[in-house]
């Protein structure tokens, strides 16, 4: 694909973001597209937050982890995506409807890196001697692909079809956690909306992590310290509306909360 595609495609995938509406996905319109071409485009985003909306890149997201999510997208691989600090919210916080189109939220360990990582060649033991800490988190997932109709090339393109984050107070060290079998509970108004496990991101967040890693580092790029990396849903993606509340748990790690209105 060449530079003026990218650039065109990245343009709208912008335009649709701050003015809430759906495409079509760009795998039917360009049947050629290839998984490199889609991170050049998520790049063109991001340049455009950056450059026109002076925020600041505060980390990176992790997604398409779990082997249900994977097979239903025809791949074997998770992809990334970029956050930027008008994404961040705090404990607490009410996501603004008025910024998302047709979000989901789901649980997810978020690393917060004490030290910089760059790939390739590094293991989840390098991984986390550079974690300073670990949280609860919320991603809130929305597609700016109509109807969610996505393939792999159309959420990597879409940023990883990234929205929002909510992430708990404190943190805890790695080292005191199980984070293969740490338990999440994700409840919806007040009722169980989705259950799951560390494992269920490829086998342990940690792995998804050197993942990441090692990935971004054959793309030339590195994570600093102080980065917030969100691990990859623990359970299912939770359709969020105006008026709902949402409560995260992870066992030994923490709780946030987040409402929709």
């Amino acid at each position: 694909m060449d530079a003026a595609t990218i650039e065109r495609y990245g343009e709208e995938l912008y335009r649709a973001l701050r003015g809430r509406f759906t495409v079509a996905p760009l795998t039917e319109r360009a049947p050629g597209i290839t998984v490199d071409d889609a991170y050049r485009i998520q790049l063109a985003i991001v340049a455009r937050k950056l450059e026109r909306e002076r925020v600041r890149h505060v980390g990176k997201k992790i997604g398409v982890t779990s082997e249900v999510v994977q097979k239903a997208l025809g791949v074997g691989q998770p992809d990334f995506g970029h956050l930027t600090s008008e994404m961040v919210l705090r404990d607490g916080d009410t996501a603004p409807m008025d910024r998302l189109i047709q979000p989901r939220a789901e649980g997810e360990i978020a690393f917060v890196l004490g030290k910089d990582l760059r790939g390739p060649g590094l293991t989840p033991a390098d991984v986390l001697a550079a974690t300073d800490r670990v949280k609860a988190c919320f991603e809130i997932v929305d597609s700016r692909i109509r109807d969610w109709k996505i393939k792999i090339e159309d959420t990597i393109a879409d940023n990883a079809s990234s929205a929002m984050l909510v992430v708990s107070e404190g943190g805890v060290s790695p080292a005191r956690v199980d984070l293969r079998a740490c338990a999440m509970t994700l409840e919806k108004n007040g009722e169980v909306a989705g259950t799951g496990i560390g494992a269920a991101s490829m086998g342990s967040p940690v792995v998804a992590m050197a993942w990441l890693v090692n990935k971004m580092g054959e793309l030339g790029i590195g994570l600093s310290a102080g980065e917030i990396v969100l691990s990859g849903s623990l359970g299912p993606l939770v359709p969020a509306a105006r008026g709902d509340r949402m409560h995260l748990r992870i066992e030994d790690i923490g709780e946030c909360r987040v409402g929709f209105a």
